[in-house]
């Protein structure tokens, strides 16, 4: 028993070598590089917009600065360029490294990221301009709707190839979401290109409600379950806790995810079957959420005592935490007794920010936190800036998911004891000042987390 220790020591030695062999650091580096941009300028937009519910004249004065306009930034941009660029990135160091071989046509991927913020920066200028194509959430003109087709469909034939290369059989499931994710996108990609203008009447409502929980549904929650399938066991050292709950919960995701859209539009035209199936389907997404929080806090078992100082784990929990409240929260708004007075309020803004910005962007920071010192040989500059970093996203989105709530919840019953409009406004205003500063919080907090990574790499260059 005495010689089992070296021999595996040395096992694991060599088993990093060969992964380190297989990535590309130079292209992982200059995606999340730019990664963390878009994390910090796309946020930064939803700070101005926050600021113009209070005072609606703030930048106004100019039509590309009116909050028609930048709303649709805000929205997409969080989207495509803060979370999908972060997840691109680190997607370059996890397949290779769970195939054991070199991504197929990597240096294509140089190429594709210049293509990926080109499209992004032009989409910026045109919604500035007024170009909108009326769906919410798939805003972006037609041209850059073509572009993030093409980048994410040659990504889908480079990550498949190189899966179909791995030197390993068993798929592990962070390549099952991985593979899912992308190919049911470049499908709704097709959606949005056809739909704004494409479909008539009642009908393009329907198809938007698909397409927009598509996004959030068919794209960012796999891609989530990507990062913290990978670097949850990674960062706490600890196998997952089940591979077959990670199964149940994939194929629930398939198979009722793709229904749950049309709850956006209860008590509307569409027909009643239509949108009774979203809402049974909205609430056996319970199935998904807990299988997969019951796999994340099961890797947790015997590494609770180490918490404290492993910053991807703390951003990984926090996410999973924030997951389970927003999926919640969906769930309960799909019902039509709870959508009557939640609808068109903050209260459905509340869910978008767990969710999108809570679970999903806190889970990409993560992975961020845990590739940046691998793939450039660097220490975290300052555990204590990072940390403090995490308590303000923490707190940010935390007391923001609750401003939100409340709010929406007065206003929706203001509104159902026939208040007028603008009395219910000026009721809730209070609670967008604290909105404000609870996004600048969560602004300055992943400020942080990039000014020490950044810090970190630039030290160790010079050193």
């Amino acid at each position: 028993m005495g010689g089992t220790g070296p021999v595996q020591e040395a096992r694991l030695s060599e088993a990093r070598r060969l992964n380190d062999d297989v990535i590309d650091r130079e292209l992982i580096r200059r995606w999340l590089a730019w990664g963390f941009f878009w994390l910090l300028f796309f946020p930064t937009v939803g700070v101005i917009l926050s600021t113009k519910f209070t005072y609606p004249e703030f930048l106004g004065n100019h039509p590309w600065l009116t909050f028609g306009r930048i709303r649709p930034i805000h929205v997409n941009g969080v989207i495509w360029g803060a979370f999908s660029t972060l997840f691109i990135g680190l997607c370059h160091y996890i397949v290779p490294r769970l195939c054991g071989v070199r991504l197929w046509n990597a240096h294509w991927s140089h190429g594709l990221l210049w293509v990926w913020n080109a499209t992004l920066a032009l989409a910026v200028i045109l919604l500035i301009a007024g170009w909108n194509r009326g769906w919410e959430a798939g805003e972006f003109p037609l041209v850059n709707v073509i572009v993030i087709f093409l980048a994410i469909l040659v990504l889908t034939m480079q990550f498949l190839i190189t899966i179909k290369n791995r030197r390993e059989t068993p798929l592990y499931v962070s390549l099952w979401y991985l593979i899912a994710a992308f190919i049911w996108t470049d499908v709704n990609l097709v959606l949005l290109m056809l739909g704004p203008y494409h479909i008539p009447g009642i009908n393009n409502a329907a198809w938007h409600g698909l397409f927009i929980h598509y996004v959030v549904g068919l794209w960012i929650t796999p891609a989530g379950y990507v990062l913290i399938y990978f670097f949850l066991p990674a960062s706490v050292r600890n196998p997952i806790y089940s591979h077959k709950l990670s199964l149940i919960g994939f194929w629930s995701l398939a198979f009722f995810y793709p229904f749950v859209g049309i709850h956006h539009y209860l008590y509307s035209p569409i027909a009643d079957w239509a949108e009774t199936i979203a809402i049974v389907s909205s609430m056996m997404l319970i199935i998904p959420v807990w299988t997969v929080l019951q796999n994340f806090f099961g890797t947790m078992i015997g590494r609770w005592q180490e918490f404290g100082r492993n910053l991807p784990a703390k951003f990984l929990i926090v996410g999973s935490i924030m997951y389970l409240v927003g999926c919640l929260q969906g769930s309960l708004e799909a019902l039509r007794a709870l959508q009557q007075p939640t609808h068109f309020t903050d209260f459905v803004i509340s869910h978008s920010h767990l969710t999108v910005f809570g679970t999903f962007v806190v889970w990409a920071i993560a992975g961020a936190i845990y590739v940046w010192p691998r793939i450039t040989g660097s220490e975290l500059w300052s555990f204590k800036l990072a940390n403090w970093g995490f308590w303000l996203v923490t707190l940010g989105i935390s007391a923001m998911g609750l401003v939100l709530s409340a709010q929406g919840l007065q206003q929706g019953y203001m509104l159902m004891a026939q208040s007028e409009f603008l009395e219910t406004v000026t009721a809730i205003r209070p609670y967008w000042w604290v909105r404000t500063f609870t996004g600048i919080s969560m602004d300055i907090g992943m400020s942080l987390v990039v000014y020490t990574l950044l810090k970190g790499s630039l030290a160790s260059r010079s050193a």
